[in-house]
């Protein structure tokens, strides 16, 4: 079974969700390692915030480790929170969870299944701006809607801003406001058969939610060590310090302690619901319906819809004026014909006149 499990591997679909500038990024070319997606400059990071669009980006990669092959699809999505107006600007990623689940859904629908492309999303990291305050209602409603599709996981960016007492006081805020709205996020499982394992589990679940630091580059430390972080005039901010963030606790809970259980409660619990409402309200086999609530499809209907008026108002004012020059054209006709045919019956008059005149009987009654 072990041999069978590590030659076919597995799917594993990362999502991650903040404003820009909270180190998703960064975070994740950590995370891995490597670039695996590129850092937007200042220019471009501008010029996308004029669009007024969540975009939905999918960066794939595979990894390896001990023989076991996990083929990774990370989900990034420029242009969440940028704006001015942020009203639905979760919707996007609502939907594109919910259509991941219905591709999944109609692949198990059909005859033969083998070769089912499996893109559901099993994590999604919602990147909290540390403003030492707490959640913003941005958060609070994006998160809600996240949080009742997928395993949320709420990270606290850039911890390194915050002294570790206001971290800790933070970290106490945003878990206070999780807990009065309801906001589902993602709980591991503490018990284990380990003890060292469960002592392990406990220590994770209590850093939720993880503060995180975010470096691709090497310092060097006041004893020497070449280690990921970020040099200040205090000191280094260590990425793999547990005393300074919880980095190392979030790495293990992705990608090696958890990940199959991730991936059990996307297929158990998540898919699963949306599976039995759609099989409750659609016939099998019937397409999903199409929303209609999508902020950016209904901004674009909208303009198509008055375009569409508009041009219709101009075909109309057109008419009227081709209508009111046939009318006109047709009164012209109309009046010439009347005056030809006046013309005519004058002629007529004319002739039988002169007829009657150069008639002989004319003459005969005349003498």
């Amino acid at each position: 079974l072990h041999k069978i499990v590590t030659k076919k591997g597995t799917n594993f679909s990362l999502m991650v969700v903040g404003e820009s500038g909270t180190g998703k990024t960064t975070f994740i070319n950590t995370l891995l390692t490597t670039e695996l997606i590129e850092p937007l400059d200042d220019a471009t990071r501008r010029k996308k915030q004029l669009d007024k669009t969540v975009d939905i980006n999918i960066h794939k990669a595979e990894l390896e480790e001990k023989m076991f092959s996990v083929k990774l699809n990370v989900v990034d999505t420029p242009g969440f929170g940028d704006y001015v107006d942020n009203n639905d600007c979760w919707l996007p990623v609502v939907d594109f969870i919910e259509n991941q689940y219905e591709q999944y859904l109609r692949q198990e629908q059909q005859p033969v299944r083998k070769g089912i492309v499996d893109m559901r999303v099993h994590a999604c990291l919602y990147f909290i701006r540390p403003n030492g305050h707490t959640l913003k209602p941005l958060d609070v409603r994006a998160m809600k809607a996240i949080g009742a599709r997928v395993n949320l996981i709420p990270v606290i960016a850039k911890a390194d801003t915050l002294s570790p007492t206001a971290l800790r006081q933070f970290k106490k805020r945003v878990m206070d406001v999780i807990d009065a709205q309801s906001i589902r996020i993602y709980q591991p499982p503490v018990e284990s058969d380990d003890v060292s394992s469960e002592q392990r589990n406990r220590e994770i679940t209590s850093a939720v939610p993880f503060a995180i630091i975010g470096s691709t580059l090497e310092v060097k430390t006041e004893d020497g060590r070449r280690v990921k972080g970020r040099q200040y005039p205090w000191g280094v901010a260590e990425v793999e310090n547990d005393q300074h963030c919880d980095f190392r606790k979030l790495r293990s809970l992705l990608i090696r302690t958890h990940m199959l259980d991730l991936i059990s409660t996307t297929e158990e619990s998540h898919y699963d619901k949306y599976r039995t409402t759609q099989m409750k309200t659609r016939k099998f086999g019937e397409p999903k319906p199409k929303k209609s609530d999508n902020k950016k499809f209904r901004e674009e209907e909208e303009a198509l819809r008055k375009r569409f008026t508009e041009k219709v108002k101009l075909e109309e004012n057109r008419f009227r004026q081709w209508e009111q020059k046939l009318i006109a054209e047709r009164d012209r006709l109309n009046k010439d014909l009347e005056q030809e045919h006046n013309l005519v019956k004058q002629l007529e008059s004319e002739i039988e006149a002169i007829s009657n005149a150069g008639s002989p009987n004319n003459k005969f009654f005349r003498k």
